[in-house]
């Protein structure tokens, strides 16, 4: 092959990666076209979506995160949400943050249950289009977000395969969790605020039962990072030990990092920009999506 052949060729390919990309969405876009189920209204804060961020071809290992803010089901915070799918980034994971709708703007459980499965099914519907992998779809959340990550990884269903919309055929069910000091349970370990903006204000028993995640694992629970923090005051660390006897309890892995100090909604640690300010659960983190296939070794 001479030079210009080969030139040609690598121009060739140049075109195709790039009309690959430019496929690709960039911005946020909604979880049903046609309007949520169960919508109070048209406005932005009735509108669940997804904010994709692609991982750079080059490094891009297929898998994906999908990932649930945390604000007490009130609010949504940006550096649990876009500053967790930049980092996965680096490590070559694709990331889509969730937004969910709150109890703030009147939403009640089951609705948020409904936006997690099908932003799980969404993006496993598009694994072939988007070039990812539809058995290492991952689910991300912290504090509250936590709360809903941990609700999919115990309330998840294989989809409907008579349903008319090809998304809905798809499985809710993620291949991994990582919980980011969650709030796990309904019951007296709750966040209170967390629980008002889900449940309402006088919740049945059979409800709080329902949503005490740590009551929900089963043996088809998928493996689980947690981590918390010991004096961490707004949710306390024993949402995150409830859940990781009961994945014990049902022979499911996890792998869970307690550290003494940190305050509640740490994220990523000082700085997102500098790694050597984050964290150490994110160095834990990044060895453990190793050990689940998710990052390349």
């Amino acid at each position: 092959m001479n030079i210009r052949t080969a030139l040609c060729l690598l121009a060739f390919i140049a075109s195709i990666v790039s009309t690959q990309a430019q496929r690709l969405p960039r911005e946020p876009f909604p979880l049903w076209p046609d309007g949520a189920p169960g919508a109070l209204g048209k406005e932005d804060k009735d509108i669940p979506t997804l904010w994709p961020y692609f991982a750079n071809p080059e490094k891009a290992t297929g898998a994906v995160m999908v990932i649930c803010p945390g604000g007490g089901y009130g609010g949504l915070a940006p550096h649990e949400g876009r500053d967790y799918a930049m980092w996965l980034n680096e490590q070559g994971v694709t990331a889509f943050v969730l937004k969910y709708r709150l109890g703030s703007a009147g939403y009640r459980h089951p609705v948020m249950l409904w936006d997690v499965s099908r932003a799980v099914r969404y993006v496993r519907s598009k694994a072939a289009e988007w070039k990812l992998d539809p058995k290492r779809v991952g689910i991300m959340g912290s504090s509250a977000g936590g709360h809903l990550a941990s609700t999919i990884l115990t309330h998840f269903d294989a989809g409907d395969a008579n349903a008319k919309d090809p998304i809905d055929k798809e499985s809710s069910r993620p291949d991994l969790g990582i919980l980011c000091y969650p709030v796990i349970s309904m019951g007296p370990l709750t966040h209170g605020g967390s629980k008002k903006n889900l449940l309402g204000d006088k919740p049945s028993d059979e409800l709080v039962e329902l949503l005490s995640n740590e009551k929900q694992v089963t043996k088809d629970t998928p493996p689980t990072f947690i981590f918390h923090t010991f004096e961490d005051s707004a949710v306390k660390v024993e949402n995150s030990l409830e859940f990781a006897a009961a994945l014990r309890k049902n022979g499911v892995p996890f792998s869970m990092h307690i550290y003494p100090k940190g305050p509640h909604g740490i994220g990523l640690g000082k700085s997102q920009w500098d790694p050597a300010s984050r964290h150490p659960w994110t160095g834990e983190c990044i060895g453990w999506l190793k050990e689940q296939g998710f990052i390349n070794k």
